[in-house]
């Protein structure tokens, strides 16, 4: 159910983030210039659980999903917010002129599950909660449409191949009056069990293999916007409060194993204020115990929860995340897209976008954390998601070299589970960050599953991750240079009994078709010196001694 993605933007207003610093935060200083950037790993220290979700995608090439093991896809999307189940039919939304359109074979809910089942990969359904699913449609033009010419004759654009159907806007301004019905039929969160009782009667419950995760739709705050044509209505605390745990129950009904993930909103602003109040806590936040947006929905799925014995409702929480950045790749575009992974984990990251003081004025989002800390205090116990993010420039190096930090932040903060919307084309070097870590030696051997400490003295030039890998124990360590130069950088490895050498492997702007693997390095005394080529990601392998 993908729809085109686009960034998404709002009016700055003033706004101070509720939300309390995370301690044992990772900082290191600036190596001067003169000074090498140093490395350092400890096999015993900093040890959690690497979740291998946080590898997924909305959707990717078959082959290259087989090639990396894709762990878990997700179905959603603008266009699911509408998909009926029944007759297969999404409306676009905003995204394309409202229209209704009949899902092919290969584009229906149950080939997804089966095509993801297929090849071992987990699945995320997002079901319908606006209110309104696609009605009985037909499979060619003329569509129907949520702002039909035959209603609005003046409109800003129209379909070029199905000229009944508007863009909903005239000189620039949101029109007014859409008939739902024209499009849609009305539903409850009935609706959503039974969708899940559908596709647990296909392919059986969560337990027995059958979806694993709902998602409770996509992108509420912006159904007013995606949705308008059904949904005017800004969202507030009350309607997505109330409609997600009516769904959640739906599902836990349908299929007690399974579970669910919400609420998946769409930015920064939705993830601190309803659809009400805007982009800050305003009237409808202070009627709510003054909780920001993400807290008070944390704190009402808990209620709900402790209301029901204590039966869990929701199991991940999610938030979309895109950087508000462009996607260019000039020099300046490219250093601003690798500094601003920071905005995931670092407490002394400014916003360079319109979140920080030229906008909104946000503190360090360091959105991890955050997130991570809303749901100690609100819902502990609740799984952390990202369910659409996408720094850019996936076609270029820059970008691969921005996945691959990305992927590297995801681990080391504990992220649970991770979907990039807008996934790269095999052959792009977006698609290579995602090989270092799921088959970086084209046999399938990957990054490490258990994440150790592994610091840098300067981040933003040589950042590194380190993991041991449970199958055979072996230490892998992940090093991206940043820098448009090359960098000789010595590695110190702590309580770690390898064999004395570290196998390389390098994808750089030397041969962007290929990972490379190199001469083994020796490891002496626990130091690996290295050097690392400009613009590269780097794997060292560093095998266990055998008993």
């Amino acid at each position: 159910m993908n729809a085109q993605r686009r960034r998404k933007v709002r009016a700055a207003t003033t706004l101070g983030l509720a939300v309390s610093l995370v301690a044992g935060v990772l900082t290191a200083q600036p190596a001067s210039a003169a000074t090498a950037v140093t490395l350092s790993v400890d096999a015993s220290a900093a040890r959690h659980a690497i979740s291998p979700d946080i590898y997924g995608m909305n959707g990717a090439e078959a082959a290259f999903a087989a090639e990396i093991g894709l762990p878990v896809a997700r179905w959603g999307g603008n266009a699911s917010t509408r998909y009926n189940f029944k007759n297969h039919t999404y409306n676009t939304g905003s995204d394309w002129y409202f229209e209704n359109i009949v899902a092919g074979p290969d584009n229906t809910v149950e080939s997804f599950v089966t095509t993801n089942r297929n090849r071992g990969t987990r699945q995320v359904v997002t079901v319908p909660m606006s209110g309104w699913v696609a009605k009985d449609s037909p499979g060619a033009h003329p569509f129907a449409c949520g702002f039909p010419a035959t209603r609005f004759p003046a409109q800003d654009g129209f379909d070029q191949w199905d000229a009944n159907c508007g863009n909903g806007k005239l000189n620039g301004t949101n029109l007014t009056g859409a008939v739902p019905t024209d499009t849609s039929i009305p539903v409850d969160a009935s609706f959503a069990g039974e969708m899940v009782s559908h596709l647990v009667s296909q392919f059986g419950p969560a337990a027995r293999g059958g979806v694993p995760i709902y998602e409770l739709d996509n992108e509420p705050v912006l159904w007013n916007a995606t949705h308008r044509d059904v949904h005017p209505d800004a969202v507030s605390y009350d309607e997505l409060g109330g409609k997600s745990t009516a769904t959640a129950a739906a599902i836990k009904t349908a299929d007690p194993s399974a579970a669910v993930l919400g609420p998946s909103g769409w930015g920064y602003c939705e993830w601190v204020a309803s659809g009400l109040d805007g982009c800050a806590p305003g009237a409808d936040a202070a009627a709510h115990g003054g909780l920001n947006f993400s807290q008070w929905y944390l704190k009402n799925m808990k209620d709900f929860s402790n209301a029901h014995g204590g039966k869990r409702f929701l199991n991940y929480f999610d938030q979309h995340y895109y950087p508000q950045i462009g996607g260019g790749t000039d020099p300046d575009a490219n250093a601003l897209r690798l500094r601003s992974t920071r905005s995931l984990w670092d407490p002394t990251y400014v916003e360079e976008s319109w979140i920080g003081p030229g906008g909104v004025n946000a503190p360090p989002l360091q959105f991890i954390r955050t997130m991570k800390a809303w749901v100690a205090q609100y819902y502990p116990g609740t799984k952390v998601a990202i369910t659409e993010y996408n720094w850019g420039a996936l076609n270029d190096i820059n970008g691969a070299l921005t996945e691959a930090d990305v992927l590297g932040i995801f681990g080391r903060e504990g992220l649970d589970l991770a979907t990039m919307w807008g996934e790269p084309q095999p052959a792009q070097p977006g698609a290579y960050a995602f090989r270092m870590y799921r088959n970086y030696d084209g046999a399938g051997s990957r990054f490490g599953d258990v994440s150790v400490s592994a610091v840098s003295s300067d981040q933003g030039q040589l950042a590194v991750y380190g993991a041991q890998r449970l199958c055979d124990n072996a230490l892998t360590v992940m090093v991206v240079n940043k820098t448009g130069s090359d960098q000789a950088s010595p590695l110190s490895v702590a309580r770690f009994n390898g064999n004395g050498t570290a196998q390389r492997f390098t994808y750089s702007p030397a041969d962007l078709n290929t990972i490379v693997h190199g001469d083994d390095l020796a490891v002496h005394r626990g130091r690996i010196d290295a050097t690392y080529p400009a613009n590269s990601i780097t794997l060292l392998v560093l095998p266990a001694r055998r008993r």
